[in-house]
């Protein structure tokens, strides 16, 4: 396969639902068939980095920021196989754990978390997922 073709072969997504990307990346790429999201961060669509927020908001946002990635890119939580949570602290996990699964429901992707110490902007939780596309509705 030449570059034309490989190129042609990856679609980038980036959300009106999602602030810019902040660097050299996309929120979400496609790629026979599966959803590859970049790792979000607890930041607003508007760009407001929740920094001061509760660690309960901060993950809301995460989790928010990974579906609206994901519906953007052709799947959703039912697509999911794979999440990966960096957390800055374990105390924070099971806090995490709990939104998380009411927000997942009855998905049950495979996942790590992994305790990072201070992450980006010092902020508190980031999600990165990884999904299969879904049938068109």
């Amino acid at each position: 396969m030449d570059g034309d073709q490989a190129s042609a072969a990856v679609r980038t997504i980036n959300p009106a639902g999602l602030s810019a990307p902040g660097g050299h990346y996309s929120h979400a790429t496609v790629a026979n068939g599966f959803v590859f999201v970049s790792g979000q961060l607890p930041i607003t669509p508007a760009g407001e980095k929740l920094v001061g927020a509760p660690f309960e908001d901060q993950a809301r946002q995460v989790l928010a920021n990974v579906e609206a990635a994901l519906i953007a890119a052709g799947s959703g939580i039912a697509g999911l196989a794979q999440v990966r949570v960096y957390v800055d602290a374990m105390e924070n996990w099971p806090a995490f754990n709990a939104i998380y699964a009411s927000w997942a429901g009855s998905a049950r992707p495979a996942r790590a978390v992994v305790p990072t110490g201070a992450l980006h902007f010092g902020l508190k939780v980031e999600v990165e997922a990884v999904a299969v596309l879904l049938p068109a509705a």
